[in-house]
């Protein structure tokens, strides 16, 4: 289901939507349309607003989608809550709520779980924020970009059993030079978390990229406070920032992940030029 070119468009009925256009976890099938030269299989999508202002959606399930449980693109103005996302472990790119291009977001008290990103916030977005979000199973909320970012907070969520919990990635020789600023995640609990906090400025999904570009992506004031809980693996903190770019106002603040297995954990630095306040464990980088 699509909507687009709406103003002061609501859904608040209780509702569930099950996705039967593939019967594989596949792109295939599916017609596609770009925005900011992204390809989207629109057909496979759940709920996608795009273009929209002054939209309101509270009480809505989503299971099974066979792509984007919810995609927004393009919108002002977006209040989501109460919104429960349900997907197998298994399920490929079956991300919970996406965000492109848009500015004036807010997404609350929602339990998300998925068999990729709880919630992926993408190229081109502003003021944004995620908050109450129980995220599990899944690949934690995560934030790529290959436009200017600005102002994203994510707080008061719960991950339980995800791969990671809050991933900031670009891809090296990234096209254009771009920022993200203003980026904080606070009080947040990880619960047998795989990775629990990553920057890593050197995401590479293939098997061969050109590593002697590093990434254009200026990260400016991110922030980490008030984050504790367990890591499934070692390192459970990590900051590769890029050689070119290196991070600027990289903060850690009150950070405490301990191990939920027999060896301890750690921390793995790149070009990162952080400052740690408070209690920070695992021990950071210098």
């Amino acid at each position: 289901m699509a909507k687009e070119q709406s103003l002061g468009h609501s859904i608040t009925a209780p509702s569930k939507r099950t996705a039967l256009l593939c019967q594989r976890y596949s792109f295939r099938c599916c017609l596609k349309f770009s925005v900011s030269r992204v390809s989207i299989p629109l057909c496979l999508q759940s709920l996608s607003f795009v273009n929209t202002n002054n939209t309101f959606v509270k009480d809505i399930t989503s299971m099974n989608s066979k792509f984007f449980h919810v995609a927004l693109m393009n919108c002002n103005n977006f209040k989501g809550s109460g919104i429960t996302i349900k997907a197998p472990v298994n399920s490929p790119n079956t991300d919970g709520i996406h965000l492109e291009g848009n500015s004036g977001v807010t997404i609350s008290s929602s339990n998300i779980g998925t068999g990729d990103d709880c919630v992926s916030i993408g190229q081109g977005n502003s003021f944004v924020t995620v908050s109450g979000i129980n995220c599990g199973p899944g690949h934690g909320i995560r934030y790529n970009t290959e436009k200017d970012v600005e102002n994203i907070l994510v707080r008061d969520s719960t991950f339980i059993g995800t791969l990671m919990g809050v991933r900031i990635k670009t891809w090296v020789n990234s096209p254009i030079q771009t920022t993200a600023k203003n980026i904080t995640f606070a009080n947040l609990i990880m619960k047998n978390v795989g990775n629990p906090i990553i920057v890593d400025q050197t995401y590479c999904p293939y098997s061969n990229c050109d590593n002697s570009v590093p990434s254009r992506v200026q990260l400016k004031d991110i922030t980490f406070k008030d984050i504790r809980g367990t890591a499934q693996y070692k390192e459970a903190i990590t900051l590769k920032c890029s050689k070119g770019f290196p991070c600027q106002g990289l903060k850690l603040e009150n950070v405490n992940l301990q191990s939920s297995g027999t060896q301890s954990a750690g921390s793995v630095c790149l070009n990162a030029r952080a400052v740690y306040s408070g209690q920070v464990n695992p021990t950071p980088c210098n």
